[in-house]
């Protein structure tokens, strides 16, 4: 929550660009900590710092939506795949070369600094925004933000990454389970996550067609039928093919669901960036919750019933999100004005 206060203070823009440039720095410091006591207190600052960004590069996503008037949000968190798997690539390469943990980060910081450097000049600017920064945040407080609306997509966004945190941190394992080689198992996730960039890189344009609410709904639904063909799947390869369906259907949800509580936050009367700020670090705080504590939940209840059945219980949460879905309302991208068809001019008016 300190990152809302952080933007009413001094606007998304300038939060991203400095978290952007702050932690490549605290990954070159942790591959080169000398002992577990630095490593943990490295990474507990570098936690702070994506968490700052997770929070000030959403927010700033949503005012940048606002003003092009279009969804963009899918794109961002596409963006964010094609990274994810980026960083995997090359630190597996990294690690296949015999390369060091800090020569590698090193590399990594000397690359990406100078790009945010460049890039970060082309955010929004202030008053472009409308942003809050600097002004007095008077009303949204910590109590007051927490609404029914937010609680319910908060729960919503927590079971699309719990969903998504079954398949990153147990597919190979249930894969493994039902006799696939250890090469095959980790398809699951690959299939997953390539099709979980493919559907982000037009959720924008699928979302300008229709609303918010069909695209949970269909999301959410796909993703349930994605997970019962993997539970009562007898075939490796069809479970593969529903791991995938569940990339499919879960790509555009969190996007959407950040896209809709930008909004509400946007919406209120101190300033479009703190706004959205606001909620998204309240939502954010919620969904986390499915990432952090998801994978261990499961491997618990999988020690008590197994593993097929205890991703079985999760497809009536998918479910529930379908049926919550329903009354989700399109975010609101009030931006400039736009004339797609100004016509002919009119000849009766003068200049």
């Amino acid at each position: 929550m300190a990152a809302r206060g952080l933007t009413v203070r001094f606007g998304s823009r300038s939060l991203v660009r400095a978290a952007s440039l702050v932690q490549p720095v605290l990954m070159v410091g942790m591959g080169v900590a000398p002992n577990v006591l630095t490593l943990a207190a490295v990474q507990l600052m570098l936690g702070a710092v994506v968490g700052l960004l997770d929070v000030s590069v959403n927010a700033h996503a949503v005012t940048v939506e606002r003003v092009l008037g279009r969804p963009i949000m899918n794109g961002c968190h596409a963006a964010w795949s094609i990274g994810s798997v980026s960083g995997a690539l090359l630190g597996a390469g990294a690690a296949h070369i015999g390369l060091s943990r800090g020569v590698h980060y090193a590399i990594l910081a000397a690359v990406l600094v100078p790009l945010v450097v460049v890039t970060g000049r082309f955010l929004l600017n202030a008053a472009d925004g409308e942003t809050a920064g600097g002004r007095p945040d008077t009303g949204l407080t910590w109590r007051t933000g927490w609404s029914r609306p937010v609680l319910v997509l908060g729960a919503m966004g927590a079971i699309a990454l719990t969903a998504e945190a079954a398949v990153a941190n147990w597919s190979g394992v249930f894969l493994h389970e039902r006799r696939a080689t250890l090469g095959m198992a980790g398809i699951g996730y690959a299939a997953f996550a390539v099709c979980q960039t493919l559907v982000r890189l037009v959720g924008d344009s699928i979302l300008a067609r229709t609303s918010a609410s069909v695209m949970l709904r269909l999301g959410a639904g796909v993703a349930a039928a994605g997970l019962t063909v993997v539970v009562v799947s007898p075939w490796v390869v069809l479970a593969i093919v529903g791991f995938a369906l569940m990339g499919l259907g879960l790509a555009t949800c969190l996007p959407v669901l950040y896209s809709v509580v930008g909004s509400l936050g946007a919406d209120r009367d101190h300033g479009a960036d703190a706004g959205a700020a606001a909620m998204v670090a309240r939502f954010t705080s919620m969904t986390y919750a499915g990432i952090l504590i998801a994978p261990a939940v499961i491997g618990w209840v999988a020690d008590a019933v197994g593993l097929t059945w205890t991703l079985a219980g999760i497809i009536p949460l998918l479910v529930a999100v379908t049926y919550a879905a329903r009354t989700v309302r399109d975010p609101r991208m009030g931006g400039r004005p736009r004339v797609s068809n100004p016509g002919p001019p009119d000849p009766d008016r003068r200049g």
